[in-house]
């Protein structure tokens, strides 16, 4: 059988950058020290407002081809992970293989997922190689949340970054995508959603109103019930390690990287010390991006591969909206 391989992989990010500086002024009763303690980040990068998911992968996908001598014409499949799409219909991915000047004998398709999008879009990519269908699969992740937050939403505000990611998976390659491990659960929707919008909810609600802590809660924006994630990663991200662990015949010992999506600073501090993983095998990178999303887990390889931090066996892990979660061990040539 075929083996699968991230063969290449780039992001980009907006130009438009938000710092500490500039959300305190809007939320003055909080500090810029106050930001970068808690959640981890200095600043973020967000998409302007006529620039789109879909612009964003394709600055990605054009980064990725043109860095590495990519020929547009050895990609045979396109899939795009996002949550925010340029449309309803059609799919974002039809519209990224005209762009990008791809050939038309290929598939292309969308899937809506958070932050396990990268892992899963793996799965996918792997599936289809194996498979025989396709031998060069280019995975997009691309996200804007920042067009879907209250402007008072000061948490989440400074939390969240836009960015977007493109990978090359094909049958060769610098890791080899091995086996595993995947969650769902739909009893947690309600607690990270946008409600209005969709068919469910087609017309806008108006019905903004304040928690007790001055958080918006608004059926037309992002919500979040950050202690409901919170419990549901320190339940699920342990388990889904061990899980994929076991899948592929490795100890924690084994790995050399641990990359997991990257939530917050106060988050992975908590996970990294629950699962016993040593500082030096840990990847952190959200300082100058923020949470990125479906694109923190690729961000983060390109900037671990920046270090020379990628070797041996290294493990990446997503969670988050669905709630859906994922892990997968690559093992690096």
């Amino acid at each position: 059988m075929k083996k699968a391989y991230i063969k290449h992989v780039a992001y980009c990010l907006p130009e438009q950058v938000v710092t500490n500086e500039a959300i305190v002024q809007d939320f003055p009763e909080w500090s810029v020290e106050k930001i970068t303690e808690k959640v981890g980040v200095k600043q973020r990068h967000v998409a302007a407002a006529d620039e789109t998911a879909t612009d964003l992968a394709e600055r990605a996908a054009n980064k990725l081809i043109e860095e590495n001598g990519i020929d547009r014409a050895s990609i045979d499949f396109v899939i795009l992970c996002t949550q925010s799409p340029d449309y309803f219909l059609p799919t974002s991915a039809c519209l990224l293989q005209e762009r990008l000047g791809l050939r038309e004998d290929i598939g292309a398709f969308d899937f809506n997922l958070g932050c396990s999008g990268f892992v899963y879009g793996l799965a996918i990519a792997k599936g289809l190689i194996t498979s025989g269908v396709a031998e060069n699969v280019l995975l997009l992740t691309s996200e804007t949340y920042n067009k879907y937050l209250h402007p008072k939403d000061k948490g989440n505000r400074t939390i969240f970054g836009d960015a977007a990611s493109a990978a090359l998976i094909s049958i060769d390659g610098f890791a080899e995508v091995c086996d595993f491990a995947l969650g769902t659960n739909g009893k947690g929707a309600k607690n990270l959603i946008v409600k209005s919008g969709a068919s469910r909810l087609r017309e806008k609600q108006n019905d903004v109103s304040f928690d007790k802590n001055g958080n918006p809660v608004s059926s037309d924006h992002l919500y979040m019930n950050g202690a409901q994630i919170y419990v549901f990663t320190q339940r699920n991200v342990p388990k889904v390690v061990n899980e994929v662990l076991e899948k592929n015949g490795l100890g924690k010992e084994d790995i050399d990287l641990f990359v997991l999506h990257q939530a917050n600073q106060y988050m992975l501090d908590f996970l990294r010390k629950k699962m016993g993983i040593p500082e030096e095998r840990f990847f952190m990178f959200m300082e100058n991006v923020g949470n990125t999303v479906s694109s923190s887990i690729p961000i983060c390889l390109v900037e671990a591969h920046k270090e020379n931090r990628l070797k041996g066996n290294v493990l990446l892990c997503g969670f988050g909206v669905g709630y859906s979660w994922g892990a997968v061990v690559l093992k690096i040539n």
